[in-house]
Formats: C-alpha cells, structure tokens, sequence
C-alpha cells in the first residue's frame, strides 16, 4: 500500500495523534487545514486529543474518521465547549456494552446540532440518549451490564426524522413510551425505536410539534364551505417517514389530500413592495397585511393555501388529454394551469395574493448554471412568480413575453385549461435549451409545496376506448360521493403494560343499509301477547303527575292513618312514630338509552333447541324493545358494529336519537347482518361519543353480545376483554351505566371481568325476545 506523506507543517500534529490507520492517513491534512481555519488553538488541541482517543478505542477507523472530517465544520453551531459533553457521553458508551452504537451517533450528529443549535439543546438531548441507553442495556444477573441496547443505535440511525418532526419533549416522551413498553422485548425494541412498528409512528404523531390537521379539521371545513362553497372529506397523510419521496397534497374521489401537520413558515423572500395590494379579506390568510422575511406564515394559513389552490382547480379545471405531451410540455402545462386557477382565485378573493406571495418561492434569475444544469424547472418557477407577482425582478425577455401574454388571455376572461397548454407548449419550445436534458436539473427553489401534484389536470386515451368517447367532456370533479364518514381513532388499553397505545383503533361508521320495514311489523304480531304484558308493566313506569312520600317528619300535610296509629301508640303508653307528615313529588323519567348490538359472525348460528339463528332472535328481541322504550317515550339509540382487525371496526346506526320509531327505522332493523369479530372495547367507546351528549340524568348503555370480545390481529385473548373492562370503567366515569345481556353459556368465564355484576346471562335464547324488554324495565325502573 502507497504511503500517505504528511505534510511538514502538519506533522506535529500527525504524531500527536498517533494513529495507525492508513485512511485516517489520506484525509487528515484537509482535515487538520480545516481544523486550523475554524478552530480556536485551545479548539484544535481538544480536537486532536480526542480524535486520539476515538481512534485507540478499539471500534476501528470509522469512528476518528467521522470525528476529525465534521467536527471543525459543526462546531461553530453550539461552540467548541460542546465538545467535553459529547467525548463524556461516547465514553460512557464504550465503558458499557453499547460501543457500537458510537459510530451511529457520530454519523447522526451533524444533523443533530443543526437542528438542536445550542449546546443547552444538545445537552438535553444527550441526556435523553443516556436515559434510554442505561433503561435498555440489559444483564444476565442483574449485577453486570451484558447485552447492548438494541434500540440506541436505531434511535440515532432515526435522528433526521425524529428532531425533524419532535420538540425535545416530544422526543423525550417517545423513548419513554418505547423503553416503558418493550424494555424486555428486544426485536419490538428495535422495529419501535427504527421507526417501523405502528406504535412507534402512532407515538410520533402524537408528539409533534406545529399545526395539526387533526386539530384544524372543522376550522377548514367550514373555510371550505363558506368561501368556495365545497364539501369534501380532509385525510391526512404523513411526511415524516418518506425522505426520498416527499408526498404532496392531491385530491381524488375520497377526498382531499393534506399533510398531517404544517410548522409556521418564514418566507424567504419578501413581498415586492412595488405592487399595490388591497387590504385582505379579515380570517382568509390569518394575517392583516403583507408577509415580510421576518414574519410567520401560521400553520393554518398554508393549509387554507392549499384549500384554496385545490378549490380552484375544482372549479375552474378542465382534464385535456396528455397522450401528445412530452414530460417537459406537461410540466409547463401544469405550471400554466396552477397559475391561472391561482388568478382567478385572487381575482375572486384579492387577500390570497398575500399568502401565495409569502409562500411561493422566488428563484435568482442566475441561480441555474445553464451549461451543467437542466433548467427547465428554474424557468418555470421564474415564470409562475412572475404571473404572481407584478413586482418580479426578472428581466428575461422570453419570461417577460409570455406572462403578457398570460395575462392577455385572462383579461376579462377566465380562459381555460387547453389554452394554458397550448402556451405551455409554445414557452417550451421558445425557451428550450441544450442542457435541458441534463440528467442534473436544477431544483433550488422551484418548488411550490402548496401546490397539488396536479393529477386530476389529465386524462389518457386508453386501448379500447370507443371512439366517439375521446370527445366526451370530463370535468375533474372526482367521481362518486364517499358515503361513509372518515374514520375516528381510539386508543386501546394494554393490559400487559398498563398504558394506552394512541389512536390504535379506527372506527368507521355509517349508516345501516335498509330493508323491508313490513318484517318488522310481522314480529312484534307474532309476539302480541307478550307486548300485551309488557304493556301493563309499561304502564307503571310512565310518568305520574303526582306521587306521595309517606312518613315524612316534616311534610306539606298530615298522613291521617300514620297519625291515628301513632295517637293510639300514645295513649297505650309506646313511644309514637313522629313520622306523620307527608309530602308529593312529580314522578318523571329522565333516561336515555343506547343499545349496542354486536354483529359479528357467531350471530349467524342457529340457537341451541331452535330453528332460527341467534341474529334472528335478537332481531325480535330488539324490535321488542324499541316498541317498549318508544311507549315510554325515553329517547334512544340502537347501533350494531362489528371489526376486521383494529384498522376496520364497523359502527352502523340503526336509529339515532332524534328519529322515531317508524318505518325507515324499522327498515334497518329489518335489514341487519352478521359477519367478522368483536372489538367491543372501540364500539362501546364510539357510542359514549353519542350517549354523553344526551341531556339526561341517568344515562344508560345495553350491550347484547353472544361471546367474548376478539378480533383476528389479536393472538393474545385476554388483551381485548382487558380494553373493554377498561371502556366501563371510563363509561363510568362519563357517568354512563354500562349493562351487558350475554348469549354465550360459557360467559360467566369472562363476563364479569369486563362488566362486574352489570350482566344477565341469557342460557335460553329462545326467550330472548321475553327477556330483553323485561330486563330493560327492570333496570330503568
């Protein structure tokens, strides 16, 4: 191998790191220059010695190597006294048995001080990383350290994510929850704190920082509805974990595409001060005047950009062909039309140029190196903020020439999408240079994040197509209504840990389909006689106008039969019962009533001793019962649910509490199906969502289930009767009064864990119908 010579004015420094490795030998002098040039001379000694150090320690070069080439340049961000804090924690690392976690750390920790900055920021997170480093080293006898910690290094492979989307304290909350819940599960360990299980990303939303759309969700629907009068569902998608490929917002059939979660914004460039702006409409961008480099753009005003971009493209976009268009045409069409839907929508609302303005980009005219680089995309960002803004400093005469040209065809007019194509088509091949088909495009400042990805701008002549159907109009509006709702997201206990897992369920729900509301009425005349006597119980629990309370000592007048005996206890020498008052209340109800029905595949068995099936019995007994509580007069709820994994429970209403009890009701009932499992825990959660809204002194929620809660994900049987046990317990402390009506004559194994002495077992089903009503009066008496 060639020998390395070192420089002569380097060469003390070379001895005194005393180092062996021939490639720590070839980069060392550009280093070491580097070192000199940044470094204070007490920076430069403390850079070698512990350069030293890092490369006697036994973890090979890769270690000295990372030291010595980024130190010098990260060192001017928290100051050269970081350096003791950072050589204490490694040290603390190769003392233990997580030595080779140094290597991850010393490559994660450039980006850690650009996004910490301070050394009081790094020293908190060194702290974090030590905290999760001793709870997970684990020891065979508990006396010795023995085995590393397997989710160190994978935290710090994770760093550019994680400081990219967590404050310190939500970091700090993440690797709680992670050491807390798989300290003793190595693999799981390793999948959390890599970013790969679901817990691990689920934690991570939870904890970051910025404006969320989880929280924002209803402040946009109504800005949608009120300003561009549209209704569509807002789902949001995550950028936390592509890296390489950053999602964009787009729209299609099931809704409108949005990240996650936006941080504030600090626009780069200012607002030309040349163009006179009207004042903005109060509420549309969340400011009252134009942006400057110093000022925020919030959160929720680049959602609200994005919104209305995507509204105007919904209202003004017309899909054209893109089968004729070459990639760069196509880009220049889409750059075109996103312009001018823009125009339209500040003709309609002058207070969006503000917020476009602060968020789009402005190119340097002589950023893009036109002989190395593609500049295609350079010119179009130029183009656009030129349409944009009138103030634009460019002086290209092609880029001056097209956007007369753009606004000669908006002049009084809205134009329209072919025509922005045809001028695509036009500043392409105007503009075209050589270099433009460099595989090294210039990229720096061209993209404009509020944008959609524009998907819904084409359509495509397919093989088969009949012809008559190339020149059928297509608007973009996407295509059928979505006629479910979004999903909600509950948590689930773990009993195993005693801690939630975030938004671990999604529950859909809709609205059940109907049937033939006939059926119905053929059931409750098959049990006439038994809603005969239901009836006369009925009867006693309606509301009476006035109800006496005897032996009362005070009262609003005398009991005449209390008095009379308690005078002849008197005069017979006994001590007389002074209870001879009474008084009167009015006797009301004041209940409201939720009736969950799980409808999950076991329903679908025939009954013991019975030709019909379970669900077809419990189809009775409920029609028997809503007949029973709308004589009442109680206001009440039926639902039915059922679950496909955690990511698809099924909640169907049957009736909601502000219809009555009639046909189309009836209908549904008529209608109801049986398939999948039993997530009872998430259902019993959703319907409280409804249930505790009710204006009602005693609140009151029926479960009529034939088994145990389960589900095809979960392996461990206990972990679901452990959620739902949980779901009572918060139940009662909503204050609803949970009841379950069980089918299963196995379920005194498991009932009571989950409801107490809150349940009724129901051996015989067949009396089901007799039973469910009766039980209801019973409870509600």
């Amino acid at each position: 191998m060639e020998t390395v010579t070192i420089p002569a004015e380097l060469e003390a420094y070379w001895k005194q790191l005393d180092c062996g490795f021939p490639r720590v030998a070839e980069v060392f002098p550009d280093c070491m220059r580097e070192a000199l040039a940044s470094l204070s001379k007490q920076g430069v000694e403390d850079y070698i010695e512990n350069a030293r150090f890092l490369g006697k320690m036994g973890r090979g070069a890769e270690p000295i190597l990372i030291f010595l080439e980024e130190w010098p340049a990260v060192a001017r961000t928290p100051g050269e006294d970081a350096l003791p804090d950072i050589m204490e924690f490694i040290r603390k690392m190769w003392k233990s048995p997580n030595g080779k976690a140094i290597t991850p750390f010393l490559q994660s920790l450039p980006v850690t001080i650009r996004r910490l900055h301070t050394r009081e920021r790094l020293r908190d997170y060194l702290a974090i990383a030590l905290d999760l480093m001793e709870r997970t080293t684990s020891s065979i006898h508990g006396i010795h350290q023995t085995f590393p910690s397997p989710g160190l290094p994978e935290m710090f492979r994770q760093v550019p994510v994680l400081l990219g989307q967590l404050s310190l304290t939500g970091l700090k909350n993440w690797v709680d929850y992670g050491v807390r819940y798989y300290s003793g599960h190595p693999e799981r360990q390793i999948d959390y704190f890599g970013l790969q299980s679901a817990d691990s990303r689920a934690v991570l939303q939870r904890e970051r920082h910025g404006t969320l759309l989880a929280d924002n969700e209803r402040k946009l629907d109504m800005y949608l509805r009120g300003l561009w009068n549209e209704e569509d569902h807002l789902i949001p998608y995550s950028s936390a974990f592509d890296e390489l490929r950053q999602p964009v917002p787009y729209y299609d059939k099931l809704g409108i595409r949005l990240p996650d979660v936006y941080d504030d914004f600090i626009p780069s460039t200012p607002v030309s001060t040349t163009t006179v702006r009207p004042e903005p409409v109060e509420g549309l961008c969340g400011s009252t005047g134009s942006p400057r480099t110093d000022e925020r753009v919030l959160g929720i005003d680049r959602y609200r950009a994005v919104l209305a971009h995507v509204a105007a493209h919904r209202r003004w976009t017309t899909a054209i062909y893109a089968d004729n268009m070459s990639p760069f045409q196509r880009m220049a069409a889409e750059f075109f039309e996103d312009s001018r839907v823009e125009y339209l929508a500040m003709r309609e609302y002058p207070g969006l140029r503000h917020i476009f303005m602060a968020l789009h980009p402005a190119p340097a005219e002589d950023a893009c190196d036109v002989e190395h680089e593609s500049g295609v995309r350079h010119r179009l960002a130029m183009l656009s903020r030129a349409i944009l803004d009138p103030g634009h400093p460019y002086r290209s005469p092609h880029i001056i020439e097209f956007v007369q040209r753009f606004h000669a065809l908006l002049d009084n007019s809205e134009s329209g999408t072919q025509a922005m194509a045809d001028l695509a088509v036009a500043f392409i091949a105007k503009t075209r240079l050589k270099s433009d088909n460099f595989a090294n495009t210039h990229f720096k400042d061209t993209v404009v994040d509020y944008r959609d990805d524009n998907r819904q701008m084409w359509k495509f002549i397919e093989e088969g197509d009949e012809e008559e159907a190339f020149d059928e109009p297509r608007k973009i509006e996407p295509g059928e209504e979505l006629k479910g709702l979004p999903p909600r997201h509950y948590h689930e206990w773990d009993y195993l840990n005693q801690s939630y897992r975030p938004d671990w369920v999604s529950v859909y729900e809709s609205l059940h389909p109907s049937g033939n509301a006939s059926d119905i009425d053929k059931l409750l005349a098959k049990h006439a006689g038994l809603a005969k006597r239901l009836k006369k119980m009925l009867d006693l629990l309606k509301p009476q106008d006035k109800v006496r309370i005897r032996y009362q000592e005070e009262g609003s007048e005398l009991d005449l039969d209390v008095a009379l005996r308690s005078l002849i206890d008197y005069r017979s020498g006994a001590t007389p019962d002074p209870r001879i008052n009474m008084s009167h209340k009015t006797s009301g109800r004041n209940i409201a009533v939720m009736l969950l029905l799980d409808l999950s595949e076991s329903l679908n068995e025939k009954a013991a001793g019975s030709e019909q099936t379970v669900l077809e019995l419990s189809q009775e007994a409920v029609s028997l019962l809503g007949w029973a509580i709308e004589k009442l007069g109680d206001p009440f709820a039926i639902a039915g649910f059922h679950s496909n994994t955690r990511h698809d429970v099924r909640y169907l209403h049957i009736k909601g509490y502000s219809e009555q009890w009639g046909d189309e009701v009836k209908g549904r009932l008529a209608a109801m199906d049986a398939s999948y499992s039993t997530r009872m825990g998430a259902a019993m959660r959703h319907a409280a969502h409804y249930l505790e809204k009710q204006q009602a002194d005693k609140k009151l929620m029926l479960i009529l289930t034939d088994g145990e809660p389960a589900d095809i994900d979960s392996k461990d049987g206990r972990i679901l009767i452990e959620d739902a046990r949980q779901a009572v317990k918060e139940l009662d402390r909503q204050g609803i009064y949970t009841y379950c009506i069980n089918l299963d004559p196995k379920a005194d194994e498991y009932v009571a864990d989950i409801f107490g002495k809150q349940y009724t077992v129901i051996d015989n089903i067949q009396r089901l119908p007799e039973r469910l009503p009766q039980l209801f009066i019973s409870l509600t008496k």
